[in-house]
């Protein structure tokens, strides 16, 4: 699913017009972003977890050439989804 699509399922979710229900995705979109990026987890109970986690500095490969690279420490997000989210998507057959 795209974004447009995404923010066409949302409008017809919430019976607004798919210009409302576009501002509110990017307000989502930016609030989880600014979170984040101030060092914040952002918990939605039944859904899922957003985190971030500091990755540690570590030696890498080159695929190329084979050469040994220093990879520097870094922060990254990730998701963990929720109990409710996983149960959602594993009973279709398709999921964990």
């Amino acid at each position: 699913m795209t974004k447009t699509e995404f923010i066409a399922a949302v409008a017809a979710k919430a019976g607004v017009t798919q210009a409302e229900a576009g501002r509110a995705v990017e307000a989502v979109l930016a609030t989880v972003t600014e979170t984040l990026a101030r060092g914040e987890d952002l918990r939605l109970t039944g859904f899922g977890r957003f985190e971030v986690v500091e990755q540690g500095p570590r030696t890498g490969r080159n695929p190329r050439t084979g050469q040994e690279i220093a990879i520097p420490a870094a922060r990254a997000p990730k998701f963990r989804a929720g109990a409710a989210l996983k149960a959602a998507v594993g009973e279709d057959g398709q999921g964990g």
